[in-house]
């Protein structure tokens, strides 16, 4: 039984196509592989003939690959034969044309130079705001004549001369037109502006800047200081009369350096927590010598008055002085002399109050300016020690925090000298005053008593 049926299986497998169920028997078994060889011998038959009746055909087709083939190797043959010519013939109309241009060519390479020179020049100018797309029309022209064998029409080489002779016109004008600005805060609007020459634009009393590549232009981000930014608006509100105006020759070099020198505020950060400090005790001395000098200047003024009464007054410290002889009428001369004396010593805290303060401060604003500086020369000398000395912006820091408590402490330590000079030199007189008077008094008393 297992060899009938692996015979079976291999029957139903060389003759797959004829079977069409599978045999019960081997009778039946032999009579399916006969029907089956039988049917593939007619097939076969059929290839082979079909075979046979195609063979004229593919040698027909060959016979015409291989005349297609002739003909191409044929037109290949004739083609190389004229390009060669045609090499030939270039070289020679090359040469023609060199020699006929001559002088030409060289006029021909100026212009490309003058063109490119001209559109790099134009790219960075404030004229092409008011007439965009120069720079690119002479781009143009130089890479036409760089990359390729053409020559430069008349109305090329006019539209170059044309563009030169415009820049120098405009530099010589003031222009007010409307073209879009990108405001600091990045915000794009259409606005009126004014340009001079190829100086400088101006709007709404703000310089203007031009984006590198572009014709765009944008306002500064940092404006320089009132004094040039009052200029702007008299050129703005001015008409055809002359105006004051601050002008960069530069095209813009000058003003950016200029908008990065820091400001008072900025400088005075740099001073950092000594700085303030410094600053913080200028103001408290400057205050005291407000008040100072307001005080011993109405005290002088009422002291000048009672000079010219002969009854004392209460109201001031030398009448305050001569009310100790009406206090004591009887003392003998030296009772009434230490009465004055002691009544003078009550005034002199009044008259020299806070002046040592001032002092004070006239001696620890320096010495407070040489702490910052050493503060900062030791974060300056770390610096160096993390970082070394390839980046001088590293040591910025703490050679400016040196420098501005320095300037800070003389800032401070210069008025507050010369104020505690004043008010002393103020104080003593009214003390004088006080001490002539009371000397006055006692002299009367002893020529009373005599």
């Amino acid at each position: 039984m297992k060899l009938k049926h692996c015979l079976s299986a291999l029957v139903l497998l060389m003759t797959a196509p004829v079977l069409a169920q599978e045999p019960v028997n081997l009778d039946q078994l032999l009579q399916q592989l006969k029907e089956g060889k039988f049917a593939q011998s007619q097939e076969n038959q059929a290839r082979e003939a079909r075979f046979r009746s195609q063979a004229a055909e593919q040698e027909q087709i060959l016979r015409d690959a291989i005349a297609k083939r002739d003909r191409l190797e044929a037109l290949s043959s004739r083609l190389e034969t004229e390009f060669e010519a045609n090499e030939t013939e270039l070289a020679n109309l090359e040469d023609a044309l060199t020699q006929r241009m001559g002088s030409l060519k060289e006029l021909f390479g100026v212009l490309q130079q003058v063109a490119g020179d001209t559109a790099s020049n134009l790219q960075n100018s404030y004229v092409s705001v008011e007439y965009p797309g120069r720079s690119e029309q002479l781009s143009d022209l130089a890479q036409k004549m760089g990359s390729s064998a053409k020559l430069a029409s008349i109305e090329e080489i006019e539209s170059v001369w044309y563009a030169l002779q415009q820049e120098m016109t405009e530099s010589g004008k003031v222009s007010k037109f409307d073209t879009t600005v990108t405001l600091a805060s990045g915000e794009k609007v259409t606005k009126p502006v004014v340009r001079v020459g190829t100086f400088n634009m101006v709007a709404d009393g703000n310089y203007l800047e031009l984006i590198p590549g572009t014709d765009a232009v944008a306002e500064l981000v940092r404006q320089p200081g009132s004094r040039y930014l009052s200029t702007v608006e008299a050129l703005e509100a001015g008409d055809k009369s002359p105006v004051r105006f601050a002008l960069d020759p530069t095209g813009g070099s000058i003003l950016g350096l200029l908008v990065q020198a820091p400001s008072i505020g900025e400088r005075i950060d740099q001073g950092s927590t000594v700085g303030y400090i410094i600053l913080g005790l200028g103001l408290i001395g400057l205050l005291i010598a407000l008040e100072r000098f307001v005080t011993l200047t109405l005290m002088g003024g009422k002291v000048k008055r009672q000079l010219k009464q002969q009854k004392a007054q209460q109201d001031n410290p030398l009448g305050r002085v001569m009310l100790v002889q009406d206090k004591y009428p009887n003392a003998d001369t030296e009772t009434l002399e230490l009465k004055l004396s002691e009544a003078i010593l009550r005034e002199v805290p009044k008259i020299t109050r806070n002046l040592t303060f001032i002092k004070i401060i006239s001696v620890v604003a320096p010495l407070l300016g040489l702490l910052g500086t050493v503060t900062g020369m030791i974060n300056t000398f770390q610096a160096i020690t993390l970082f070394g000395t390839g980046d001088p912006k590293l040591m910025a820091g703490g050679i400016s925090q040196a420098l501005v408590t320095t300037v800070l402490g003389l800032v401070v330590a210069i008025p507050m000298t010369l104020l505690f000079a004043t008010l002393n030199t103020r104080s003593k007189n009214l003390v004088h005053v006080l001490q002539e008077q009371a000397s006055g008094i006692i002299a009367e008393r002893s020529e009373r008593g005599q």
